[in-house]
């Protein structure tokens, strides 16, 4: 039996290393996300209501709407999870347990091998692909709906904007650099179905990327990548995004140093779980957002 939605939410971490990450990367996107965890402290916080009955009853319907099987939102659980944990390398929890103190990165070299530009380019990629999918399933609208999720990012707030930042910081910029969007779209053009099937994140959500095999799957990555282009070179640009900015704030808590940044990325691949940690987040607050005007 998985996990319901409100033990999710009161087991969500107040401080580890991916809070340390996010609240580094806040400088961004200051004062617009918060680490909401514990569930009925996120229906207070959501929906601004004090009286516990009522409080009680918005959480019985969040948790009957995420437990009904024909709306969209385990399946949506289910993908930022799996994106997560396709990153991780059996390192992560040896790592993750010495960044409280300031890490020196010699003692970690021989562990951690960079990912080729192939794979970071089909990591960030089906990331995105994953967050137009969820979406879809939050929404209750088609898997294909690309034009729908990319007006949708001209209001992504919170939670949702802190994800979309991190993967354009962390998956994005430190692995492929300042101009990571024409270094993704080229590795891409030149990608075929038998390369993208070997890649582990794309075998692991495969079957909810729209498409009847990996040529179209990969068609539709495609897709999704040069649609939403646009809004993160936009984004990016607005907030003046660099890889000096999102590295100086980083290296708040760990060491970093510019000739190893693919170190840098493969160690933030294992040590974090952004996607889980936020996507578990947007979730409560769809699902209370909705419980609220049902109820």
């Amino acid at each position: 039996m998985s996990k319901s939605i409100f033990e999710r939410v009161d087991e969500l971490p107040k401080d580890n290393v991916t809070i340390k990450v996010l609240r580094a990367l806040d400088i961004f996107l200051p004062g617009k996300w918060d680490n909401l965890t514990g569930f009925k402290n996120t229906i207070r916080q959501v929906t601004g209501e004090t009286d516990a009955d009522l409080i009680q009853q918005i959480g019985d319907r969040a948790v009957w709407l995420y437990n009904d099987k024909s709306q969209g939102y385990q399946r949506a659980m289910w993908l930022y999870e799996t994106v997560d944990r396709t990153d991780k390398a059996l390192g992560a929890a040896a790592l993750a347990n010495k960044v409280g103190e300031k890490v020196s990165w010699l003692g970690f070299l021989e562990k951690i091998t960079p990912k080729a530009e192939k794979a970071q380019t089909i990591d960030l990629c089906v990331k995105l692909v994953v967050e137009l999918t969820a979406f879809c399933q939050i929404n209750g609208i088609p898997g294909d709906s690309i034009g729908d999720f990319v007006k949708s990012l001209a209001d992504y707030s919170g939670e949702s904007l802190m994800r979309m930042t991190a993967l354009i910081c962390l998956d994005a910029l430190i692995p492929l650099g300042p101009d990571y969007l024409q270094r993704a779209a080229s590795t891409l053009n030149g990608l075929g179905p038998k390369e993208l099937e070997k890649n582990q994140t794309f075998s692991s959500v495969k079957d909810s990327i729209p498409g009847k095999n990996s040529a179209s799957k990969l068609d539709f990555i495609g897709q999704s990548f040069e649609s939403v282009q646009g809004w993160m070179r936009g984004y990016t640009a607005d907030q003046n995004i660099t890889v000096q900015r999102v590295t100086s704030q980083i290296e708040k808590f760990v060491e970093l140093t510019d000739d190893k940044l693919d170190y840098a990325a493969a160690f933030l691949d294992m040590a974090t779980n952004y996607y889980e940690h936020t996507g578990t987040q947007t979730l409560a607050r769809r699902l209370i957002e909705r419980a609220v005007a049902e109820i």
